[in-house]
């Protein structure tokens, strides 16, 4: 099991960051980023961009993002 940073290990059904999206979300919110197609990938991933920001979300992401921006 590969040592991710905890504090942009995010639970995906956790309230909405500011810098979350339909397509991006702050820190990873994958189950187990382990068998992310894109992690570490530069630019991509957010455990390998300065920004923090995880411009590839899973297919569910759209879905739950509509379903937390309900919520708020």
């Amino acid at each position: 099991m590969s040592s991710f940073p905890k504090e942009l290990c995010i639970p995906i059904r956790s309230p909405l960051n500011e810098n979350d999206t339909e397509k991006q979300t702050y820190g990873c919110r994958q189950t187990n980023p382990d068998i992310c197609g894109y992690c570490y990938i530069e630019g991509v991933c957010a455990f390998a961009s300065k920004d923090c920001i995880c411009k590839h979300p899973s297919a569910k992401w759209k879905k739950i993002y509509a379903e937390l921006r309900e919520d708020v």
